[in-house]
C-alpha cells in the first residue's frame, strides 16, 4: 500500500486489511469444519459451524461500515480507492462462502442414513481440500497483493470443477441404481455444489487482487486474458 502524510490514514487502511484477513481465517475454519462434520458424521461440530455463522455476518457488516467511513472521510483515489473497492467485494464473497459452509453443516445434520454416503466420503473430502486450498491461496494472494499467485489459484478452479463433475455423475448413478439412496444422495449433491461454489468465490477474490494491483477488471475474461492483464503495469 502507498504511504500517506497522515499516519492515521495509513493505520485505517492497514486495519481494514488485517480485519479482512481475520475474517478470511474464520471462513477457512468454517469450511474445513463443515467438511469434516459431513465426512465424519459429527453433528456436534456441524452445530458449531451453524452457530458461528453469525460471527462472519457481523464481521462483514463491520468491515463494510469501516470502508464506507474511510471513503467518506478520506475521499481516496487511485490505488487506495481500488483497495477499498476490492475489500468490499472480497468480504461479500467471504460472507457467502460462510453461508456455503453453514449449508454443508446443515447437510451433515440432515443426512439420516450415513451409511449410504460412506462411499463418497473420500471424494467429498478431496473436493473440500481443493476448495480449501483455493480459498487459502486467494487470501494469501490478497495479503501479499501477488497477481501471479492469484492467477495460479484461479487456474486451480478447473481441477475443482472436474472433481465436482465426477462426484455428481457418481451420485446420479447411485440414485438410478437404488432409489432408497435418493434423499441421502441429494444432500451429498448439495454439499458438493456448495464446495464448488467456494471455489468460484475464491476465484472471484483472485480477480479482485488483479484489479487492486493492476487496475484492470478481469471478471468474465478468459485465463489467457487474465494472465495478460496480470503482467501489465497498472494505469495509476
Amino acid at each position: 500500500m502507498s504511504q500517506h502524510i497522515s499516519r492515521q490514514y495509513n493505520t485505517e487502511l492497514e486495519d481494514i486489511r488485517n480485519r479482512v484477513m481475520s475474517m478470511g481465517g474464520m471462513v477457512e475454519q468454517q469450511v474445513a469444519d463443515a467438511v469434516r462434520a459431513l465426512v465424519e458424521g459429527d453433528e456436534r461440530l456441524a452445530d458449531v459451524v451453524v452457530n458461528n455463522d453469525y460471527k462472519i455476518n457481523a464481521m462483514e457488516v463491520s468491515i463494510d461500515e469501516e470502508c464506507n467511513l474511510v471513503l467518506a472521510r478520506r475521499q481516496p483515489t487511485a490505488g487506495d480507492l481500488r483497495l477499498l473497492v476490492a475489500v468490499i467485494k472480497t468480504i461479500t464473497d467471504l460472507e457467502r462462502i460462510g453461508d456455503e459452509a453453514e449449508r454443508i453443516a446443515r447437510m451433515a445434520m440432515h443426512i439420516s442414513d450415513k451409511s449410504q454416503i460412506d462411499r463418497f466420503h473420500g471424494r467429498i473430502e478431496h473436493l473440500g481440500e481443493l476448495a480449501g486450498k483455493m480459498l487459502k491461496g486467494s487470501l494469501n494472494a490478497f495479503a501479499r497483493m501477488d497477481v501471479d499467485m492469484a492467477v495460479e489459484v484461479w487456474r486451480e478452479d478447473q481441477k475443482l470443477d472436474k472433481e465436482y463433475d465426477g462426484i455428481m455423475r457418481q451420485l446420479i448413478t447411485l440414485m438410478m441404481e437404488d432409489n432408497r439412496s435418493i434423499p441421502c444422495a441429494l444432500d451429498a449433491m448439495w454439499a458438493a455444489r456448495s464446495l464448488e461454489r467456494v471455489g468460484d468465490r475464491a476465484s472471484n477474490i483472485c480477480e479482485y487482487v488483479i484489479y487492486l494491483v493492476r487496475g484492470k477488471d478481469v471478471r468474465h475474461t478468459s485465463l489467457e486474458q487474465m494472465e495478460a492483464e496480470a503482467r501489465n503495469k497498472p494505469d495509476s
